[in-house]
C-alpha cells in the first residue's frame, strides 16, 4: 500500500497532485488545506471517496478504484482552537474511510488528518489526535488502521509517541523534515500513525509550492 499525504497550503499545490500520483505510483491520496469545491473527481487514476464541507480549508481522500473498494466515511469536529474560532480556517479535521482491500481481501480503515494550526497548544493536538483515533476505531473496530496528515507538532514528539503507544497505536516520521516555511518551525509535521500495519518507509518527496512537503507511506499488512 503506497499512500502520499500533502497540505496544498490553501489549495496553491493542488495543480501537482496529478504527477505526484503518477510518478510515485500511489494506490492512496491524502491532502489537507484544499478547495474541495474545485477537487476533480478523479486524480491520475484514483476516484474521490469523499471530501469535507463545512471547511474553507479542506480535506479529501482518493483511492485506486481496482485496488480498494468504499465502504463507510467518517468526517469529524475536533475540539476546536481559539484561531479556529475565530478565522474558521476548518471545522472537519478528520476524514476517514473504511475500505476492503480487494486483492488482500482484508478491510482497512485510511484517514486524512489535520491538526489545530501552530497557534494552538500541543495539549490541544493530543486531544484531537486522541479523539481522531478514538473514532477511526469505532468506524473499524480492530481493523488495520493508517492515519496520515498535518500534526502541526513542532517539538516535544516523545510525549507525543507515549500518547499514542498509550491509544495502541505507532507514530512513525518521515526520513526528512515536512515543514519549512518558518526558520525556528522547521522540521517533521507530517506524520503515520497506525495499527496493524506494518510501515516498511516514510519518505518525504521533494517540494513544491506549498510550505509542507508531501511524504509518502509505504505500507503492509500485518500477519
Amino acid at each position: 500500500m503506497r499512500v502520499i499525504s500533502y497540505n496544498l497550503r490553501k489549495h496553491a499545490a493542488a495543480a501537482e497532485l496529478e504527477q505526484l500520483v503518477e510518478r510515485w505510483e500511489a494506490n492512496v491520496l491524502c491532502v489537507q488545506e484544499a478547495d474541495t469545491t474545485a477537487l476533480p473527481p478523479h486524480i491520475a487514476g484514483l476516484k474521490l471517496a469523499q471530501a469535507t464541507e463545512r471547511n474553507r480549508l479542506g480535506l479529501a481522500l482518493y483511492y485506486r478504484e481496482n485496488m480498494f473498494r468504499l465502504g463507510e466515511v467518517v468526517v469529524l469536529s475536533l475540539k476546536r482552537s481559539l484561531h479556529d474560532i475565530l478565522l474558521r480556517p476548518a471545522h472537519e479535521r478528520l476524514l476517514g474511510v473504511r475500505m476492503l482491500d480487494i486483492d488482500a481481501g482484508r478491510e482497512v480503515v485510511l484517514a486524512s488528518f489535520h491538526a489545530a494550526p501552530l497557534t494552538a497548544l500541543n495539549s490541544l493536538r493530543r486531544q484531537q489526535i486522541r479523539s481522531a483515533l478514538g473514532a477511526l476505531q469505532r468506524l473499524g473496530p480492530g481493523l488495520p488502521t493508517l492515519m496520515v496528515g498535518d500534526y502541526n507538532y513542532p517539538v516535544f514528539k516523545e510525549r507525543l509517541h507515549e500518547r499514542v503507544r498509550g491509544e495502541g497505536y505507532d507514530l512513525t516520521l518521515s526520513d526528512a523534515r515536512t515543514y519549512t516555511r518558518y526558520r525556528f518551525f522547521k522540521g517533521h509535521y507530517d506524520f503515520a500513525t497506525s495499527a496493524g500495519l506494518t510501515i516498511d518507509d516514510v519518505t518525504t518527496l521533494p517540494q513544491g509550492r506549498s510550505d509542507h512537503l508531501p511524504i509518502l507511506v509505504s505500507a503492509s499488512y500485518r500477519r
